[in-house]
């Protein structure tokens, strides 16, 4: 008989499946559960993405595209970005379209780690960047970033984490699961850490348009000295409510991306002909309107987050305040119970899926991920059952 755990690779073999998919897996078979567990927008792509889609299709638009993404994609993104966030890329060689965001942290990370070197992965943050971390050879070294410190990296907690194997540290802000953002001074302050080293900084925007309290968001990419070490990593997924799409983009020193190309064009090619077309809709009509279908999101969005962060605190259950992305991440401490054995036990007893806190890290236990991207009358009906679970612990 086949002895399969010789066979398969070990890194891939140590790496543990998402604790965000387990919890989705268990809800697919429950018809009256409510999912606050993956993060993905309710809001239908808008009509116009569609039917631009639509008719590329309908005119024998299905071929291949070259490897860096469509010219008119590329030239779209520099113009936004440049426009909303004062970035500044060439099209043509510093701007890669990838399949979503996740291809291009895989990119990235394969890009510019060899075997043995560290990264340093802000702990809670996304489950993916540890794991690809592993899968590119290197070694995630999580550093805490805990409540009292509203979540954020602390330039002294960077700078006492920093080895002579340090070859990048990822940057996700705004934060899932937390919510939380780095305004313009903490940027400043981690970019003083920085600046006299060769690290490289892999930061995550996928949310940056999904920024409330008014502060619109800065990437750390626009400060002094910080966009040569810069890989910029986003996408049109929860902005633009294309999840399915799959389309995303990577923005940096053109030697990086090159090498991000390289292996994106031996592995996937392109990202499809449609899903590329739909986002240059999604960027041409936006930049004529000032993104109204964005704004009109965020607007929701912000009603929803304020409705989440008081239900939990009128429960009883302490609850940071999150400035950005679609997500509260709530302190459930006060129940004894782990943050796992709390979603368990709640998913079974009243059919509400959240998601544990430790599945982003260590710092996470201890608390629970709730996405709030979803109906109103959901939200509410999710937050009375929460709560009857907890009085009945």
């Amino acid at each position: 008989m086949m002895d399969y755990s010789r066979i398969v690779n070990q890194s891939v073999r140590a790496v543990p499946p998402s604790g965000i998919r387990k919890f989705f897996d268990i809800v697919a078979e429950m018809p009256d559960a409510i999912s606050l567990g993956v993060g993905e927008p309710d809001f239908v792509t808008p009509g116009h993405i569609r039917d631009a889609a639509i008719d590329s299709i309908e005119q024998g638009m299905t071929q291949y595209t070259s490897n860096w993404g469509r010219i008119q994609l590329r030239a779209l993104i520099a113009e936004y970005l440049r426009e909303r966030f004062a970035l500044h890329y060439a099209a043509k060689d510093e701007v890669l379209v990838t399949v979503g965001g996740s291809e291009g942290i895989d990119l990235a990370l394969r890009a510019i780690v060899s075997p043995g070197d560290e990264v340093l992965v802000p702990d809670p943050s996304f489950v993916a960047y540890a794991a690809g971390v592993r899968f590119a050879g290197g070694v995630p070294v999580p550093i805490p970033t805990p409540a009292e410190d509203a979540f954020r990296l602390r330039p002294e907690v960077l700078r006492a984490a920093i080895t002579p194997r340090t070859k990048a540290v990822i940057f996700p802000y705004p934060n899932n699961p937390t919510g939380s953002v780095m305004p313009r001074a903490g940027l400043t302050a981690i970019a003083e850490v920085l600046a006299d080293t060769d690290i490289i900084v892999l930061s995550d925007e996928i949310y940056a348009e999904l920024s409330y309290g008014g502060e619109p968001h800065v990437s750390i990419a626009t400060l002094p000295g910080m966009r040569e070490r810069t890989v910029l990593l986003s996408g049109f997924s929860k902005s633009f409510a294309m999840t399915g799409w799959r389309v995303g983009y990577a923005c940096g020193p053109r030697e990086i991306i090159e090498m991000m190309c390289k292996i994106h064009q031996y592995t996937i090619m392109c990202a499809s002909i449609q899903g590329q077309i739909a986002a240059e809709q999604a960027l041409s009509r936006g930049l004529e309107n000032d993104f109204q279908d964005i704004q009109a999101m965020v607007r929701s969005y912000d009603r929803r987050r304020r409705l989440m962060v008081d239900g939990f605190e009128k429960m009883g259950l302490r609850c940071f305040a999150p400035l950005g992305a679609f997500y509260v991440f709530p302190s459930i401490a006060m129940t004894g119970l782990g943050s796992e054995a709390f979603c368990e036990k709640l998913l079974y007893a009243e059919q509400v899926a959240c998601v544990p806190g430790m599945a982003f890290g260590a710092s996470g236990e201890g608390h629970i991920r709730c996405c709030y991207a979803t109906a109103v009358d959901k939200l509410t009906e999710a937050l009375k059952r929460i709560e009857r679970f907890v009085k009945g612990l």
